[in-house]
């Protein structure tokens, strides 16, 4: 198949599940092709069936905001003609699927008719989409979609609560490399920051509000007021200088280190003994499963998709949203028994394999078949 995708070239949850699809699809012999402002984050090597084309926007003096969407649109025209792509799959709602549906009415215009698929990802529904100012135009660029998808069971239900659909929705979750997420020989790196056997808490994040980080401090002042420990802070944002001043005001700062952005998470990972994870809402939990599949296990809060990711008791545990004390409490009950710690550590990466991409992959590539099929059909129809 020919496929377009189109994503946001960001670290965020969307951009790397898209890009590393695409990574999986071009791999399988899909030919894929990227659409966006910048070359993804992660889409970093040469492959003979990996194309990325580049949206430019228009800085002419009379906009006032550059007219993304127009532009995108635009150039998925030019793609989509040129190309002869067989699917268009956007991700994330805002402005990704209202941008294809303009699209896919010029490409009518002559003459070519190409089904556009929507994944939901958790924020375009839950906090953008939910703006009064968009809602309108997510709810008709979801149902205007062939097909859409949601990475959770939660995000399913909730676009259902928010938006008047009238479309199915299948639930394909988000996925692991395994070859890439897994435990590394990293025992030089672990010495260096916890050179006297202490224990090492990590979370990552782009340190915005909804992924509560100054909790993350907090439940770490707690934890290492029982045991020994470090805290790694992988990120950046706006949220960034509150937890580093917050951790400086209950003077543990000698103890945490803000890395900020990094590339090879899964070193970062390995070295780890518990991963941190107090959002106020997270439609899936990517990072929690990148640290599962590194062996670490997780104390997350119990909201949106964490439940069906996080097993209470087997991968770690799940508390309510601000509930520091009874987060710090799970944390210490983990990671002061090695034994305990050892097979919390097991669990992890047993459940993580569920969500191996080979498992994952098949999913998109029948859906692609179905969404493909049924149009052709629905032509023949017309």
């Amino acid at each position: 198949m020919k496929i377009g995708i189109v994503c946001y070239p960001t670290f965020g949850g969307s951009g790397v599940v898209a890009t590393e699809l695409g990574k999986a699809l071009a791999d399988r012999g899909h030919q894929v092709h990227f659409v966006t402002y910048n070359q993804p984050a992660r889409l970093d090597f040469f492959s003979e069936n990996l194309f990325y084309h580049e949206v430019a926007v228009s800085n002419y003096p009379l906009f006032d905001y550059p007219p993304y969407e127009l532009a995108l649109a635009s150039r998925l025209v030019d793609v989509v003609r040129f190309e002869k792509l067989d699917v268009l799959h956007v991700h994330y709602a805002i402005p990704h699927a209202s941008a294809a549906f303009m699209a896919k009415q010029i490409l009518l215009t002559y003459g070519i008719s190409i089904p556009v698929i929507t994944t939901l990802h958790g924020t375009d529904i839950t906090l953008v989409g939910q703006d009064s100012t968009y809602k309108p135009v997510v709810t008709f660029s979801i149902n205007k979609s062939d097909g859409v998808t949601a990475v959770s069971e939660h995000l399913k239900r909730d676009t259902y609560k928010y938006f008047k659909i009238e479309k199915d929705i299948k639930v394909i979750p988000n996925f692991i490399d395994l070859n890439r997420f897994s435990l590394k020989p990293k025992d030089h790196f672990k010495k260096a920051i916890a050179p006297n056997g202490e224990r090492v808490l990590a979370h990552t994040s782009n340190f915005r509000k909804v992924k509560n980080t100054d909790d993350v401090v907090r439940i770490f002042a707690k934890v290492l007021e029982k045991i020994p420990a470090k805290l790694l802070m992988v990120g950046d944002g706006p949220e960034r200088s509150g937890c580093e001043k917050l951790s400086r005001e209950l003077g543990i700062a000698e103890h945490v280190r803000f890395l900020g952005k990094q590339d090879a998470i899964e070193e970062i990972l390995s070295v780890s003994d518990l991963f941190l994870m107090p959002s106020q809402s997270e439609s899936f939990g990517l990072a929690a499963l990148e640290a599962m599949a590194c062996k670490v296990p997780v104390v997350s809060t119990n909201t949106g998709g964490l439940p069906e990711l996080n097993v209470e008791g087997v991968t770690g545990f799940l508390k309510d949203v601000g509930d520091v004390d009874g987060m710090a409490e799970r944390a210490v009950y983990i990671l002061e028994d090695e034994e305990r710690l050892q097979t919390f550590k097991e669990a992890a990466l047993a459940h993580a394999k569920n969500f191996e991409l080979s498992n994952i992959m098949p999913e998109y590539e029948n859906y692609y078949k179905e969404i493909i099929e049924q149009s052709k059909q629905e032509q023949l129809g017309a």
